[in-house]
């Protein structure tokens, strides 16, 4: 099974680009994740999908604000939105479909902002959806994924030094992210590439992105049970139309 993370940084806009839809098209993905929709499902309802594809959508309470989306070609048994956590629930931050044999959970997680002002809250947010997700693995093995807004390790950005107190990489933020490794989640791509130099996010400014000044901050992230069911795992930095490019997974799960 194949499946993709986008944050598209608007899905209108990516529409208006000419760039999601020939790539969901030529993606031969079973699942596609997006974040930062900003949209209504009405913005989109005239929107005829690549073949196969039905569409979730979770959008922010703020119009053109956040939102996931889920775009999937194997019909899911059940769809949540949001964590069932009113303090957490009003961005359209997580979406999640159940599967046969796994949860999949699409997150947009917050961004500490400026001076980590949002730190606090990020924190809150780190702790509550590891037990969200933890919850699921009650029932079946998880898989999540997205853009989680936190490069894990210094091997994860270009200029380690130079970010320490940033959002994205402040020690709280890290430590928040370590913890849903230490509670069994795996992150996939560091299965397959342990190498420096792989980003999903650039900043516009500076030609950061030509120069591959970057961030690797989305990510799929699977219970340990799903560990051996692992096939692949990679980054799409060639796919333009956003500051983020597309992650993805690839599992054996038909057994």
């Amino acid at each position: 099974m194949k499946l993709l993370s986008w944050n598209v940084n608007g899905a209108r806009a990516g529409l208006d680009k000419g760039t999601l839809l020939p790539w969901m098209a030529a993606s031969g993905a079973d699942v596609i994740c997006l974040q930062e929709t900003k949209c209504l499902p009405a913005d989109v309802a005239h929107v005829v999908w690549p073949e196969g594809y039905s569409a979730e959508f979770y959008s922010a309470e703020k119009k053109g604000y956040s939102g996931t989306a889920i775009l999937t070609r194997v019909p899911p048994l059940s769809v949540r939105r949001g964590m069932g956590h009113p303090d957490h629930d009003a961005e359209g931050r997580v979406l999640t479909a159940e599967f046969e044999k796994f949860w999949l959970v699409n997150v947009y997680t917050p961004n500490a902002q400026d001076e980590l002002r949002r730190l606090p809250y990020r924190q809150q947010w780190d702790a509550e959806f590891l037990a969200y997700l933890q919850k699921l693995e009650k029932t079946k093995p998880v898989i999540t994924c997205g853009d989680f807004n936190v490069a894990h390790k210094e091997i994860d950005l270009a200029r380690p030094k130079e970010n320490v107190a940033n959002p994205g990489f402040s020690p709280e933020e890290r430590a928040g992210f370590t913890r849903f490794i230490d509670a069994g989640f795996v992150d996939t791509f560091r299965e397959f590439d342990k190498g420096p130099h792989k980003y999903s996010w650039w900043s516009y400014r500076g030609g950061a992105r030509g120069r591959n000044v970057g961030w690797r901050i989305d990510y799929f992230l699977v219970s340990a049970a799903l560990k051996g069911k692992l096939k692949t795992a990679w980054i799409e930095p060639g796919v333009l139309g956003s500051d983020h490019c597309p992650v993805g997974v690839e599992l054996k799960l038909k057994d």
